[in-house]
């Protein structure tokens, strides 16, 4: 996806309904959704392989000119003709969010798009650590796909690691870490965590019908759970000193706990670090990576609270 952005202030009330008029000061585009994704993994000193879809147009190549510029392998952004580029245009004035546009289509991808997908993950398998599914419910990721990933990934003793949405919840089976958020439990378990043996429930259901290594549920506010194939599950409460913006909070989450797990960390170690990223990116305005030094103090300034508690 395409981030735009438009930033500006606020003086007065447009005259012909009650909404802010937005005086815009400057523009800026940035690589959005999985290709944030990719943005954390480079900014704290991976190589993502990047694999997708955008579509023959102006934002398509704008998107692939910012992946060619920050470096990154582009062999794997596919081209398709019959469908947009997905652009995500906000509109920030005075440091707040006003509106945000969407321009996409949802549905699936043609297999002969898929099948281009898979052939540039098999031709990377040497190099690759880990694999992350990024589902937007964007009509990319098909449950076909999701089924030859994972079986390529246990095949090869990659790690694979998923943030899911509500279409495939259930299809990302024997994964290394399902990362699903409060919303989209709730939604597909048809259930409402407002408390913690709430959440410990979900927990276990998700294991037992996914049969997933782990389970990484984030909570917001209430920080995350994580539920391991044994039965054991551990709390850990949001790191987030103030909130300016949750804009691709989930995606430095999921880059931060996967650079973590192919370094060697434990799920607990991969988790307690996710969860210090993520409360950084969500002090800035605007879709921001992660950076080591800022991981770094962080986690220090964290572990030292944590120690006068």
């Amino acid at each position: 996806m395409l981030d735009r952005y438009l930033w500006g202030s606020v003086a007065r009330i447009s005259p012909e309904a009650p909404v802010p008029i937005v005086e815009v000061e400057s523009e800026s585009t940035r690589l959005g959704g999985a290709a944030n994704v990719a943005n954390n993994i480079a900014s704290l000193g991976g190589t993502p392989v990047l694999v997708g879809v955008v579509g023959q147009d102006d934002s398509g190549r704008a998107l692939t000119s910012i992946v060619a510029d920050s470096g990154f392998p582009g062999e794997g952004i596919l081209v398709d003709a019959s469908r947009p580029t997905t652009v995500k245009t906000r509109v920030i004035a005075n440091h707040q969010h006003v509106v945000r546009v969407d321009r996409e289509v949802k549905q699936e991808i043609q297999q002969g798009i898929q099948a281009k997908i898979l052939d540039v993950m098999k031709q990377s398998a040497a190099s690759l650590d880990a694999i992350i599914i990024e589902d937007y419910n964007k009509g990319v990721v098909t449950k076909d796909l999701i089924h030859e990933i994972v079986e390529f990934s246990r095949k090869h003793k990659i790690i694979v690691t998923v943030d899911p949405k509500f279409n495939n919840f259930f299809e990302y089976k024997q994964v290394t870490v399902f990362k699903p958020n409060r919303k989209e439990t709730e939604e597909a378990l048809g259930v409402r965590l407002n408390d913690r043996a709430g959440v410990e429930k979900a927990g276990r259901v998700l294991i037992e019908k996914l049969k997933a290594e782990n389970v990484l549920l984030t909570l917001g506010e209430r920080g995350m759970a994580l539920f391991d194939g044994s039965g054991d599950s551990t709390h850990v409460p949001t790191a987030a000193r103030k909130v300016a913006d949750v804009s691709g909070a989930g995606d430095t989450v999921i880059s931060t706990l996967t650079m973590a797990l192919t370094a060697g960390a434990t799920i607990k170690e991969a988790a307690m670090l996710a969860n210090v990223a993520g409360g950084v990116v969500c002090g800035e305005v605007g879709i921001v990576p992660i950076s080591v030094d800022a991981l770094r103090e962080a986690a220090i300034e964290a572990s030292a609270h944590e120690g006068n508690a």
